[in-house]
């Protein structure tokens, strides 16, 4: 998608004249796109799917960039394609060559029966969307040295989408992932423990390998956290990044809560989340989040996964000079 063919973005200036604002809504999905005989019946929701995405892109209510997990069978990459989004990069396919070499094997003995066969069936089932041009993009896989039982049949990872938006002077990158599951590796706490705090280290380095410095930065995914104390702490060790709920459940933050959080961590009852951070010059900062999706007025709830859709203000000097490779 060439630069001019996207709508410039709408920008406001300060009173003082210093500053420019503009909005990016950023959806993480997690589809529940998985294929026979891990799930079956699904082609007629999926599809409703893709097309309520599309209608609503259309509208102008949808999401900026939709961040989609779980894209494995035919029906969700249909649904996927369906939303209309003009720019629409894939994660990691089934080939993809693990992004960190010479890691040990996993401790303990390989569990066969539980899906650790050493070979990939499917892809990493991730995808970006956007209605703004991708400028760059690159995918990394955990390997078959970071996964536990029956998620080592994908060839999970992360990816990296390089967002311009016309009208704002740098791009924004924009991470996605899905990391090893719990109860549904059917392999034991700590053997699929240890395979999250190894993808989480990998999702660091691919980052720091890839990342412009210079321009914000949005990590979004499911990232199979909930309820698990162990799992924040590894993955804390190695993302020093902002957690969108946790800016956000500060009153003082301004930010906008349209969903419904108990307790005082509600980041530890979903496995869905977004992190954040600023660039040298243009910051980010959540100003409104929502579920959506959820059986509420957003739509039926047509995965086992709510969409959990943040929207963003982006702030720079008014002064600033565009930087490659912004549109």
């Amino acid at each position: 998608m060439a630069c001019d063919a996207a709508a410039a973005a709408t920008v406001t200036r300060s009173a003082d004249g210093r500053d420019v604002t503009t909005t990016l809504s950023v959806l993480t999905y997690n589809l529940e796109g998985l294929g026979w005989p891990a799930r079956n019946g699904r082609a007629k929701v999926l599809k409703e799917i893709g097309e309520r995405l599309n209608a609503a892109r259309e509208d102008g209510s949808g999401a900026d960039i939709i961040l989609f997990q779980e894209m494995f069978s035919g029906a969700a990459k249909r649904a996927v394609a369906a939303s209309g989004y003009p720019a629409i990069v894939p994660g990691p396919r089934r080939t993809t060559r693990a992004f960190v070499r010479g890691v040990d094997p996993m401790g303990g003995n390989a569990k066969p029966l539980k899906g650790e066969l050493g070979i990939r069936l499917l892809g990493g089932g991730l995808a970006i969307a956007s209605r703004f041009p991708i400028v760059e993009s690159a995918a990394a896989a955990y390997g078959r040295r970071a996964c536990a039982g029956f998620d080592c049949l994908s060839n999970k990872g992360v990816m990296l989408a390089r967002v311009a938006v016309p009208g704002v002077p740098t791009s924004i990158d924009i991470y996605n992932t899905h990391m090893n599951s719990r109860r549904a590796s059917r392999v034991s706490d700590r053997r699929n423990g240890e395979a999250h705090a190894r993808q989480a280290e990998i999702a660091s380095a691919f980052i720091a390998a890839t990342e412009d410095v210079a321009v914000p930065l949005i990590f979004g995914g499911d990232f199979n956290m909930r309820h698990s104390e162990i799992r924040w702490e590894a993955f804390s060790e190695h993302h020093p990044l902002t957690l969108v709920h946790e800016h956000c459940i500060d009153p003082a933050s301004g930010c906008d809560v349209r969903m419904s959080w108990d307790g005082d961590a509600p980041w530890m009852d979903t496995q869905d989340l977004q992190f954040f951070a600023n660039g040298e010059q243009l910051a980010v900062r959540p100003i409104r989040v929502e579920a959506v999706f959820d059986g509420g007025a957003s739509g039926p709830r047509l995965s086992d996964h709510d969409g959990f859709l943040v929207t963003y203000e982006l702030r720079w000097p008014a002064d600033m000079t565009a930087g490659s490779p912004g549109c």
